[in-house]
């Protein structure tokens, strides 16, 4: 099973902001991201590109 990882920035990004995610959710000008072993990532922002071959979802942040 391969599971998609997300990336604050562009398609170079570096450092996945989460890895294994099962779940992603937008509530109220946030992100909100859930992994396969719990974990629960939030940042403001916005979805910028979900790619599904890549398993890779691109975010962008709006600052707040």
């Amino acid at each position: 099973m391969c599971l998609a990882k997300a990336y604050i920035g562009g398609k170079e990004a570096g450092q996945p902001l989460a890895e294994e995610i099962t779940s992603l959710k937008v509530e109220d000008g946030r992100v909100v991201v859930t992994t396969l072993f719990g974990e629960r990532r939030e940042i403001a922002g916005r979805v910028k590109e979900i790619d599904f071959r890549a398993s890779r979802i691109l975010l962008e942040t709006t600052g707040d």
